[in-house]
């Protein structure tokens, strides 16, 4: 504020150097010079006392105008300054979140990949059972079919031997064979009873 009083000085300095000027520029004449200097003087005295006059009456509300437009604008300052920080805190924040979901996804994907080896060794695991298992049940069913085999072989060697045995004995029996028979057969039922 001093810098405009000293502002105004300077002007009403200025002034009063320019209407000497003016008065030194004249063309001589005393009676009217005398005149036109009075009159001078006391216009540069009125607009002095207006100036005074407006300095003194408007200097208060130009303080305050700019002391209000000093704290509106330290207030914007500190508001800008809390924004900041509170952007800053919040960039901090989803900085550490983003780290933590970072590690997080990094241990769900070693966690998967844990469970996929265990899943693997799992069914390795049981595929091998089960291939040994395949292996008994296969061989229990090559043991049943070879006893199969077996049985159905001697039931097919008894028919072939019956079958010789029948046709030898279609040969080679006779009727009097077949007489001597049953004459025995009756001679043993008889010693039965």
């Amino acid at each position: 504020m001093h810098s405009q009083i000293k502002a105004v000085l300077l002007s009403l300095l200025l002034v009063g150097l320019v209407s000497g000027a003016v008065f030194a520029a004249g063309d001589g004449h005393g009676v009217e010079s005398g005149v036109l200097i009075k009159d001078f003087l006391y216009r540069v005295f009125n607009f002095s006392i207006v100036v005074a006059i407006l300095v003194y009456f408007l200097n208060k509300p130009i303080k305050k105008g700019l002391a209000g437009r000093r704290e509106e604008i330290e207030k914007s300052l500190a508001a800008a300054k809390q924004i900041k920080e509170e952007a800053e805190a919040k960039f901090a924040e989803y900085d550490r979140k983003l780290a933590r979901a970072t590690e997080e996804i990094a241990e769900i994907s070693d966690s998967i990949r844990r469970e996929g080896e265990l899943e693997k060794i799992k069914i390795i695991e049981s595929a091998k059972q089960m291939a040994v298992q395949i292996e008994q049940d296969a061989e229990k069913a090559a043991a049943l079919e070879v006893a199969k085999a077996r049985t159905e072989l001697q039931r097919e060697a008894v028919q072939l031997a019956v079958d010789v045995a029948e046709d030898l004995l279609k040969k080679n029996f006779t009727k009097d064979d077949d007489t001597r028979l049953i004459d025995e057969y009756m001679q043993k039922v008889g010693e039965l009873h």
